[in-house]
């Protein structure tokens, strides 16, 4: 195995992140993941601000989730072995929103969804301004230390990963869609915004890494999620975001890239140059075998669209499983954002259906 490696995680109600391989990954493994709307409606809980602010409360509805989890997928050990023997955990805490907060964006908490930022974007003469926060005086950092100081005396180790998103992502919530207009006439000023991000997300990862380190837990691993970079072409990535991806993974031991579920062709080139890249996933309309032709020590991942599990014919399910295990395996599946509508049939077909590809021979996808 090679040890930079990463794999998708996706905690109950939680937005998909990654977490170190150990070695036991199959070749082909799905992650599945549910919406906060999921268990809303099948458990009761409310995800509004408490969710996020209270770790004894969100450890008892994380039983409860594991429980559901349990009951609806018994097959799939979902819940995990035990449900009731779960730890004490930072996972979702404010959903990708961690750095907007940092600096002052307003959030929206529901109790069946994702807290989303509201549109309170920063002027021109705010970006010129800004700076990175300092996090030992600021509220929301300070709130989350409090929240693993409680973690520590109930539970003893602090669990979890705090989503830290990716630099065009959170500056899209500071600066709106003006960071694209931004890029085209006045580079120095999207680089500005770029830069203090980027030096607010290294800086509070390796502070919460710091603090669980002295429960125990030891993280070495950063990941960025380049959810909006369709939005900009290759050319505009490598000259102006893929610098501060390279800043980031030099300052941990392992690294990987979230391109969610967007064809990674225009991309993949310049993110295999990243460092000891340990994890990669895109869109299944993607040239899966040029990614594992550049990326061949990465663990690489396909994002599949949840609408996708649930409109698609069981035949057409079965048709892309095996093209994934022949063009880009070993890999993860990344099955996240189930939602309530998504019958548990189609949730257990699926895994069946990844089983079954499993158990084919590989002789038949190298014929094939």
């Amino acid at each position: 195995m090679n040890m930079h490696q990463l794999r998708s995680y996706i905690a109950p109600a939680a937005p998909a992140t990654r977490t170190p391989c150990d070695g036991t990954e199959s070749e082909m493994r799905v992650e599945f993941g549910f919406t906060p709307r999921w268990y809303h409606l099948r458990c009761g809980i409310g995800f509004e601000e408490r969710w996020h602010l209270d770790p004894l409360y969100r450890y008892e509805t994380l039983v409860t989730m594991r429980r559901e989890l349990k009951r609806s997928f018994p097959e799939l050990s979902l819940g995990g072995i035990s449900p009731d023997d779960c730890p004490g955990t930072i996972d979702g805490v404010h959903g990708a929103l961690m750095v907007a907060k940092l600096f002052g964006i307003p959030v929206e908490y529901y109790p069946d969804n994702w807290p989303a930022a509201q549109h309170c974007f920063l002027s021109e003469e705010a970006i010129r301004r800004l700076a990175s926060p300092e996090l030992s005086s600021s509220p929301p950092f300070a709130q989350l230390m409090d929240q693993m100081d409680a973690i520590e005396r109930e539970f003893g180790r602090i669990e979890g990963y705090i989503n830290w998103q990716g630099v065009l992502n959170n500056a899209l919530r500071l600066r709106g869609s003006d960071i694209f207009t931004d890029l085209a006439t006045d580079p120095p000023l999207a680089h500005h915004l770029f830069e203090v991000i980027a030096d607010t997300m290294i800086a509070g990862m390796r502070a919460v890494y710091a603090r669980q380190r002295e429960t125990g837990v030891v993280v070495r691993h950063a990941t960025v999620s380049n959810c909006l970079v369709n939005l900009v072409s290759s050319d505009a990535y490598r000259e102006h975001l893929l610098p501060y991806d390279h800043r980031i993974s030099e300052a941990f031991e392992h690294f990987g890239v979230h391109n969610c579920a967007w064809n990674v062709d225009p991309y993949i080139a310049d993110y295999a140059g990243i460092r000891k890249l340990g994890y990669v996933d895109m869109g299944i309309e993607s040239d899966l075998r040029r990614v594992k032709r550049l990326c061949p020590d990465t663990r690489r991942a396909v994002m599949y669209p949840p609408k996708d599990l649930m409109t698609k014919s069981v035949e057409t399910l079965r048709e892309d499983l095996r093209r994934i295990r022949r063009e880009l395996s070993p890999c993860d599946i990344v099955m996240a954002d189930i939602d309530y509508e998504t019958f548990d049939e189609r949730v257990k077909a699926f895994a069946a259906l990844a089983e079954d590809t499993l158990a084919v021979e590989p002789e038949y996808f190298v014929r094939s």
